[in-house]
């Protein structure tokens, strides 16, 4: 599968008041990831819009198992994991020293024509032509 990674640091204004990574910061953090990957692909959010598709995601699950504090260096890991009928991305979030794994998620995108609105249930062509370049 195809996969990239970004290396991140939790700041001061990420936490909350128990002086953790706020939850609600993670989507970010995954967000980033996922720019990397489809940057890999060849197929970022320009490339998206001018193939005539947005790829909203429909689906966001995720299981935190341990927190990130303050100055903690982690990394994200994004993985393509489906991409025939949506793009499906699985994450990890990972200590950078030990790689023990602080966090596991997963997110599901559709294809959506720009200007009919209509939902695909397969993947355009041009991002399929993208992945396979690649596999």
């Amino acid at each position: 599968m195809i996969s990239a990674e970004i290396s991140l640091k939790a700041e001061f204004y990420q936490l909350d008041p128990m002086n953790v990574v706020w939850h609600g910061n993670y989507a970010q953090f995954f967000e980033q990831a996922r720019s990397a990957l489809l940057a890999r692909i060849g197929y970022n959010y320009r490339e998206m819009e001018a193939s005539g598709f947005s790829w909203p995601i429909v689906d966001l699950r995720v299981k935190y198992v341990k927190p990130i504090t303050l100055g903690q260096r982690f990394i994200v890991r994004a993985t393509l994991i489906e991409y025939e009928n949506r793009i499906r991305i699985e994450y990890r979030v990972m200590d950078e020293e030990t790689r023990v794994v602080l966090t596991k998620a997963q997110t599901t995108q559709l294809a959506v024509d720009i200007k009919t609105g209509e939902l695909f249930f397969e993947s355009p062509q041009a991002f399929l032509d993208c992945v396979k370049a690649l596999l």
